[in-house]
């Protein structure tokens, strides 16, 4: 239910942006991130982080976007998001000696430190490889081609990443005799 949240105010925008425009889905965009933060804390009780980040980009970028009727703004939002994470990733790993993945998942997985610190880094890579591959389709191909990419594209991109996670620290996960 959380993530499936988490995508309406994406779906929405996509929809709006076929069908009306940029300023009107930068605007649906706005609404519905709001709306969605609202019914996470109400429901969860809390906010994570990253959804917070990601709620006060959509805000700042989308407000820019729907002002300018410019979607050049929105996607800087999936650059300079994705840049903070992957520096994220990276300070804390290196900085703190940390890595953020572990603070995040540690609660559900043992793993030993070496593969979480494996893991952070390749989280690092996929955020900075989403980031550079938006620079190149919102630079080099149309606004409708960016705007599929940042809903299925990324979205693709996300789940391929999930999964080879999870291949990845499958074969650490203590074994049971059941």
């Amino acid at each position: 239910m959380k993530q499936l949240l988490e995508f309406i105010p994406l779906i929405l925008f996509f929809a709006v942006y076929k069908l009306v425009g940029i300023r009107e889905a930068a605007l649906t965009l706005i609404i519905a991130t709001v709306i969605q933060l609202i019914v996470l804390k109400l429901k969860y009780g809390k906010i994570e982080k990253q959804q917070l980040i990601m709620g006060v980009a959509v805000v700042f970028f989308g407000t820019l976007t729907a002002y300018f009727n410019e979607l050049e703004f929105l996607k800087w939002k999936v650059t300079v998001v994705y840049a903070v994470f992957a520096l994220a990733l990276l300070i804390s790993q290196f900085g703190f000696k940390k890595p953020l993945i572990k603070q995040l998942l540690g609660k559900e997985i043992q793993l030993p430190h070496a593969v979480w610190e494996k893991l952070n880094l390749a989280w690092v890579g996929f955020f900075l490889l989403c980031m550079l591959v938006n620079i190149i389709i919102s630079r080099y191909f149309s606004d409708d081609i960016w705007v599929d990419f940042k809903t299925f594209g990324i979205l693709g991109m996300t789940l391929v990443a999930t999964l080879l996670s999870g291949v990845y620290i499958y074969r650490y996960l203590p074994k049971t005799d059941e």
